[in-house]
């Protein structure tokens, strides 16, 4: 598929392109886990030193690694961070191609094998031109996938040693077609926790329910009555989720026996602290009242996992124009809705300004593609070079050097 880009950074490295997809099809074949990237990050490292970077930074957030490359000019004392995850997904891989995962239960369904890659060939780009004036930090990142390795790397003193000013990432997205990319100027993805209910009532003889506190039937009430939170106590112009996915209670064995306890397990989705909040309280005020009024009780446990990612409105200004440069106003989308995914760039976000890009990649239309997490995903290799190019000329854009 022939993509029509702009700029130099594009002409650049399209040139490589070849190497890229070998990179990415080799790190596809080999999936790690979250903080077990071992052969993940040394394939990096090894890149990133045939690249020529200045720097590599190693065992930040336990996996994760940095690499620093100094511009032609450093006058400015400007830092942009350019950040990649690089973990895989516990899920079989039922593709037939030949770089298919070689580990079984272990795949790369999210593709950031791609974007690992891509911010691999942005280094080698940067590295030979050396077109800004100041500092790129580039950051690849371990455990994305529910083990919030942009924390890690915070802990590990990501931004005390590597002071960047704003910070930008980018995933790809199948619902829009290649050569496109969207973005907004606030939240992009929202807030992901996970409650648990525990419900405690009296077992006994299911010939004989009079005897008992039915923990399953409480659970029934409970799982109907929460759905009321959003449409009754949030505002119908803020958005929220809650999902209880999971229902534990007794032996399928057993069909005579009421157990003395049931447990709930679900995730909220919302996009601000406010909401967040008033949902965790419902939740407590709710499921206690429901429980008490059948002699039951129940104990809720919230559990604040990734926090909502949001842009900020002058980096995503910025990220927009630089995506306009490369592919044109057309193909930018810059008022796109937010998705009830979550994701640990927020993390990131919460205490440097910045912005998340979706990178399209799908079919030619955006319909029909295959979705993240699914068992025959694979990352588009068309759309390489212009996630490196974006990447590069975030860098270039937001450092540029002095005009004689």
């Amino acid at each position: 598929m022939s993509l029509s880009v702009g700029g130099r950074a594009f002409a650049h490295i399209a040139a490589f392109h070849p190497e890229i997809t070998a990179f990415r099809r080799d790190l596809h074949a080999h999936p790690e886990l979250g903080f077990e990237e071992v052969y993940t990050a040394s394939r990096v490292k090894q890149a990133l030193q045939v690249c020529g970077v200045d720097e590599i930074h190693t065992g930040i957030g336990k996996t994760g690694l940095v690499a620093v490359i100094r511009g032609q000019q450093t006058s400015s004392g400007r830092m942009i961070g350019l950040r990649a995850d690089m973990d895989a997904l516990p899920m079989a891989e039922h593709n037939d191609f030949a770089w298919k995962s070689a580990k079984p239960g272990l795949m790369h369904g999210c593709g950031h094998d791609g974007h690992t890659a891509m911010l691999v060939a942005a280094a080698r780009y940067l590295a030979e031109t050396r077109a800004f004036d100041g500092t790129a930090v580039l950051i690849f990142q371990p455990g994305e996938e529910g083990y919030a390795g942009a924390q890690a790397m915070i802990n590990d003193g990501l931004f005390e040693r590597f002071p960047v000013q704003s910070v930008y990432a980018m995933h790809n997205w199948p619902a829009m077609r290649p050569g496109t990319v969207g973005l907004n100027s606030g939240p992009m993805m929202a807030a992901a926790d996970r409650v648990t209910i525990e419900i405690t009532g009296q077992g006994g003889h299911g010939a004989h329910p009079y005897q008992t506190i039915d923990p399953v039937l409480v659970a029934g009430h409970i799982i109907t009555a929460v759905q009321s939170i959003v449409s009754r106590n949030v505002k119908p112009v803020d958005s929220a989720v809650i999902s209880l996915c999971a229902l534990q209670a007794g032996d399928v064995n057993a069909m005579s026996v009421i157990p003395s306890s049931a447990r709930l397990v679900g995730t909220v989705r919302s996009f601000t602290p406010v909401v967040q909040a008033l949902i965790e309280r419902r939740l407590s005020e709710l499921c206690s009242g429901i429980a008490q009024s059948f002699g039951a009780s129940a104990l809720v446990t919230y559990e604040r996992m990734y926090p909502a990612t949001v842009n900020t409105p002058a980096e995503a200004r910025f990220a927009g124009d630089v995506a306009e440069s490369l592919v044109g106003a057309v193909n930018v989308v810059r008022d796109l809705e937010p998705s009830m995914g979550a994701e640990d760039f927020s993390f990131m976000l919460r205490v440097k300004p910045g912005a998340y890009l979706r990178l399209g990649q799908g079919t030619a239309n955006g319909e029909g593609a295959c979705y993240l997490h699914n068992s025959r995903y694979d990352f588009n290799d068309d759309v390489l070079p212009l996630g490196a190019a974006l990447h590069a000329s975030l860098v270039e854009q937001g450092m540029p050097l002095a005009e004689d």
